[in-house]
């Protein structure tokens, strides 16, 4: 087993630069690693931006090189491990979580920073190989890892908690069903906001309340009617999503697909007394805060979610 087929991106743009390869080495586990086969990968949202290059240049850290293999979702089964990791681990079925710190304490993201999962191989730390026992295809597995950790790291660093109200955009989206989804199982009551031919679906993941996307969410609810809101969205509607806290509420953004760019009232953000959190890299200190504080009525949705294990 020396080569292996894999998707190079060797450029910024579009598919053009996508070049499908048959001669690519299959890489080797360094001694805390283990070798993946890969058997399914989701196309992410993240793969397409640094695709086009829409990340300041592609790389999330400053660390991008060419040729690189993307993919930051991945299901598999261990092939070989390092000499570090126990034999034993051969043979297990795996989700790979989508970002680590690397011994250099740098931030890698699978498909970005290292070589990730479009590719028969892949490797990756093993402690960050999460084995998985679960009736779920692969194919289904792959769409969890990023989306769910994404979901989670946003609700563990907002603080969000049984009995409070939370609003979530983009809520028909990947990260925006999982979110709804640890919302609940929280204990949390969610209001998400997604296009009309969503609302039902969303209805029946146990949303209380859908409204339309560029629905007028200060007229809808009025200024103190949400502790937290978890959005993926931003755009020209942004500042109601700061309006509709309540004081001392908190934000927390993990995209921007509607507009990076969004006007901030600062008067808003400080006499309300408002928390925003940035949430891109997993902070473990806050998923095992989150953990800790709610083991007993969110065991179901975390057993989902062990790509933040």
């Amino acid at each position: 087993m020396s080569d292996m087929r894999a998707v190079l991106l060797t450029g910024h743009g579009g598919f053009e630069c996508l070049s499908i390869r048959h001669d690519v080495p299959v890489p080797e586990p360094k001694d805390d690693e283990v070798l993946i086969r890969v058997t399914a990968a989701a196309v992410n949202n993240t793969d397409i931006n640094t695709r086009v290059g829409w990340y300041d240049g592609g790389g999330w850290t400053g660390s991008f090189q060419f040729p690189r293999i993307q993919g930051i979702d991945a299901c598999g089964h261990i092939m070989s491990v390092g000499a570090d990791i126990a034999e034993s681990r051969i043979g297990e079925r795996v989700i790979v979580e989508p970002c680590w710190r690397g011994a250099d304490e740098a931030i890698r993201f699978f498909g970005s920073e290292v070589d990730g999962a479009f590719a028969e191989f892949t490797v990756a730390p093993a402690r960050y190989a999460h084995a998985v026992d679960s009736a779920l295809s692969d194919v289904e597995l792959a769409s969890f890892p990023c989306a769910y950790s994404i979901a989670e790291n946003m609700l563990a660093r907002a603080r969000v908690d049984s009995g409070e109200r939370v609003l979530i955009t983009g809520a028909s989206g990947g990260v925006g069903s999982a979110a709804v989804q640890l919302a609940l199982a929280r204990g949390a009551e969610v209001v998400a906001v997604a296009g009309s031919d969503k609302h039902a679906a969303l209805r029946e993941l146990g949303a209380s309340a859908v409204v339309d996307r560029g629905a007028d969410l200060l007229a809808g609810f009025g200024s103190d009617a949400f502790e937290a809101v978890i959005d993926v969205v931003g755009g020209a509607a942004w500042p109601s999503l700061l309006s509709v806290l309540r004081t001392g509420g908190r934000y927390a953004t993990a995209g921007a697909v509607a507009d990076p760019n969004v006007p901030l009232d600062l008067r808003t953000l400080y006499l309300k007394d408002l928390t925003l959190y940035g949430c891109t890299v997993l902070q473990r200190w806050s998923v095992c805060q989150a953990r800790r504080a709610h083991r007993e009525w969110n065991r179901q949705a975390l057993d989902c979610c062990r790509a933040v294990a």
